[in-house]
């Protein structure tokens, strides 16, 4: 008796990939919920995400963030006492190198640095108040008399008190507020410190604003109480 031989169907890819995973069809698998992440694992992906390094620089520098920082506080803290009028303090000209020298040098070393070692969202933050010092600081230099463009006399004095002068410094006030605001989102799902910060300055900002929009109408008592309220959450 002649036997023929038998014909065996060949697997499909499909059932082999389900022999792999035990019998399990990992392809047509769904999930029935939304997938979640940390807060560390967000900051790490979209906020200081993995970057090719090349050479030792993260074992041949030290953390450039302590530096930045350090120049930040101290001119934030020196220009917030002074809008508070603490101790009678009036009038920025007198620590103009907050605004070039203290804050800028080392947010600008800071940033330089944190480029280097590949920390993006630190390397944004220095880099942003390193500019709006040195932006800022030009306002208070007194031999600049930018203001006098504002007057029909060229009287720099008389300009500082125009309505379209204040408007200016204002409107730019303001859109900083907005620049800082989205920092604010962007560190609400890593660090409560962080965001406080942010949002505090983000309202400081936007109340300075205000103080140079009351300065151009006259109104220079509440102009007052917005100056020293933002400086007081600066």
């Amino acid at each position: 008796m002649s036997s023929f031989p038998a014909h065996h169907k060949s697997p499909s890819n499909e059932e082999i990939e389900v022999e792999k995973n035990g019998g399990l069809n990992l392809s047509k698998a769904q999930t029935s919920s939304a997938m979640t992440i940390s807060p560390e694992l967000f900051e790490k992906l979209y906020l200081s995400p993995k970057t090719p390094h090349s050479g030792d620089a993260l074992n041949r520098f030290a953390n450039p963030t302590a530096m930045g920082f350090v120049g930040f506080v101290i001119s934030t803290f020196t220009f917030a006492t002074i809008l508070m009028g603490w101790g009678g303090a009036s009038g920025l000209s007198g620590v103009a190198g907050i605004f070039f020298f203290t804050g800028p040098v080392l947010l600008i070393l800071g940033t330089i640095f944190e480029w280097i070692m590949g920390n993006f969202f630190a390397m944004m933050v220095q880099s942003l108040f390193a500019v709006f010092w040195l932006s800022f600081g030009l306002l208070q230099l007194p031999t600049l008399n930018l203001a006098a463009a504002y007057s029909p006399t060229g009287n720099a004095v008389e300009g500082a008190a125009s309505k379209e002068y204040n408007s200016v410094v204002g409107l730019y006030l303001l859109v900083w507020g907005f620049a800082l605001f989205t920092f604010f989102i962007f560190t609400l799902k890593t660090n409560c410190v962080f965001a406080g910060i942010f949002l505090f300055v983000t309202i400081g900002a936007w109340l300075l604003s205000g103080a140079y929009f009351k300065v151009g109408t006259g109104d220079y008592a509440m102009a007052e109480r917005l100056q020293k309220t933002g400086g007081a959450l600066l």
